[in-house]
Formats: structure tokens, sequence, C-alpha cells
């Protein structure tokens, strides 16, 4: 069975773009039974602490998007990470919008695997896990990797971001 586009868009290396397989990381996107919309899903799901859940939540940070990846245990204050990255606005994102600027559903948006990089942010509170799982393209995909690499492969920048 051929895996999704989304997934193989987070996996391989796609026309350039930064993937699992081009950023020489060894993690394979998983695919669950179910599909998991909710950290609290994808935790009971993989048998991991909720915070281990790596959420990718795209915001409109003034007409641009913007990807923070938070612990599954956080919500977003977006007016302090607004004031941290000099926004004047930092709102939460439609469903075209998402799908617009990552090729993918909410609920499966992926840290990587996008149709042009994204200005990302990383959660320092995912840093206490040794081991994190971020989604892999579509709802029912997933993928294991380390704070670091996670830091690494998006070019993220760690922030605190509840």
């Amino acid at each position: 069975m051929q895996p999704h586009p989304n997934v193989r868009a987070v996996q391989e290396t796609l026309d350039g773009a930064q993937a699992l397989d081009g950023a020489g990381q060894p993690a394979r996107v998983r695919i669950l039974p179910d599909a998991v919309h909710t950290a609290a899903a994808a935790a009971t799901a993989l048998g991991v602490e909720v915070g281990q859940i790596a959420n990718s939540l795209i915001f409109d940070a003034d007409g641009e998007p913007l990807l923070v990846l938070t612990s599954g245990a956080h919500r977003v204050d977006a007016p302090h990470l607004a004031s941290t990255l000099g926004l004047t606005t930092l709102r939460r994102a439609t469903p075209e919008f998402v799908r617009e600027h990552t090729g993918q559903p909410i609920g499966g948006v992926a840290p990587i695997g996008h149709p042009a990089p994204v200005r990302t942010v990383v959660d320092t509170a995912l840093a206490r896990y040794d081991e994190i799982w971020a989604a892999g393209g579509v709802p029912r995909a997933v993928f294991p990797i380390t704070y670091s690499e996670l830091v690494r492969i998006t070019a993220g920048m760690p922030a605190e971001v509840a």
C-alpha cells in the first residue's frame, strides 16, 4: 500500500525540501490504526505522556504562517508569544490557511514536509523528554524524534510558549 503523499513528503526529500530522510533523521513515520486529532488521543495510542506529543499549531502571524510546536500538555499563550516575536497580530489560522501553507490538514500537520519552509517556534518544555512524537502529515501518522533533532530539522527557534 502506497503511503499518503503527505506522509511521503515528511519522510522523503522532495524538491530539495527538508524531510526526515534528507535531514539524516533515522525516524520512520508510523501509521496508527485510527486518526489521532488531539495530543491526548495520540498519547493514549502511543502509550506515552501527553507532554511528549509535539502539537503542530499553525498561526497567522501578521499574515504569514507560523508553526508552533508545543508540548501536548500546554496551551500557547498567543499574546506572550506575539510579544516575544515582535508581532502585531498572532491568531489561530483557519483550516484553509493551514492547508495553503502546509499542504496538510489540521490534526495531522507535521513539523516538516511543507511546500515551502514555515517559520517555526519549538516549545522548550519538550526538551525535558528523551523522546517526543510529532505528526506525520495526516491524522493517523506520527514519528518519534528528540528535541534537539526537532529543533535542527525545522530550523526552529526554541521558546517558552505557555
